[in-house]
């Protein structure tokens, strides 16, 4: 290989009193993005890489595009898998990261009332689980198993090393089936302007499937009301269409910033 692959893995095991014991937590410090192989993740995360096409595959996609319908048209969103950069176009407004500026363009004097920096990447990184969580900077932890209408799925807690992103202290579980792997659930808390972890779990259900260049990814996810921090009933449905995955870049000019657009800091 022509290339030399550093990785560097931590195990902690943490053992309480008694026959208390607690489960391993694993950090990825540093993951090449390319090349790579399942066996430096543990055995849970790694099924449930497998079990979706495999992190290896996904981590040749340099493009992934997504189509949602929204209230106020289509609304796409391209984005460089490497580079992170991301294009979300929509008919009122258009919002852009190059790797360092992210930018807002409002069309036809059209306000956009969202937060531009808390929206960045939110859909993508739902619609790209499993493999989202195979980041560099994150530790894996088993937890206790979510049941719901009288099936158990075994979850995984993914939380991050500080400094990650810009909410280092979200946590998310990933819920899958014991005997084939598939992830079921998605569970996860929003820290975003905040300084502390939250215990405030929201549920996202992953039943409905596509195979895309080799990988299963979803066809629509949905949202659950919660209580208790245990799902209940369906809220709302999110579908995707028009999905592209490649190995091929995007072109980089896309989500340049254009003339008149907003600069967010």
């Amino acid at each position: 290989m022509k290339n030399l692959l550093f990785l560097s893995l931590f195990t902690i095991l943490i053992t309480a009193c008694k026959n208390d014991t607690k489960p391993q937590s694993t950090v990825i410090e540093t993951v090449t993005k390319e090349d790579i192989t399942t066996s430096i993740y543990p055995k849970t995360i790694a099924k449930v890489f497998d079990a979706h096409g495999g992190i290896d595959t996904w981590n040749k996609m340099k493009t992934l595009a997504f189509t949602m319908d929204k209230p106020n048209g289509k609304e796409v969103t391209t984005t460089n898998l490497k580079t992170r950069a991301e294009l979300i176009d929509t008919p009122s407004y258009a919002m852009g990261y190059d790797g360092a500026t992210l930018w807002l363009n409002e069309k036809d004097n059209q306000e956009y009332k969202g937060n531009a920096k808390f929206y960045k990447g939110l859909m993508m990184y739902f619609y790209a689980m499993p493999f989202i969580v195979g980041d560099e900077g994150i530790i894996y932890e088993d937890v206790e198993p979510l049941v719901f209408e009288g099936k158990s799925y075994p979850g995984i807690l993914i939380s991050y090393e500080a400094g990650i992103g810009v909410s280092p202290d979200d946590q998310y579980v990933v819920y899958y089936n014991a005997e084939t792997g598939q992830m079921k659930w998605l569970s996860y808390t929003v820290t975003f302007g905040k300084n502390e972890k939250s215990t405030n779990f929201k549920y996202i259900r992953y039943n409905d499937w596509q195979t895309v260049n080799g990988l299963i990814l979803p066809s629509s996810i949905s949202w659950y009301n919660v209580e208790d921090n245990v799902p209940t009933e369906l809220r709302n449905t999110v579908n995707f269409k028009d999905i592209v995955l490649g190995e091929e870049a995007p072109d980089e000019k896309i989500f340049a910033k254009p003339e008149g657009a907003k600069i967010i800091e």
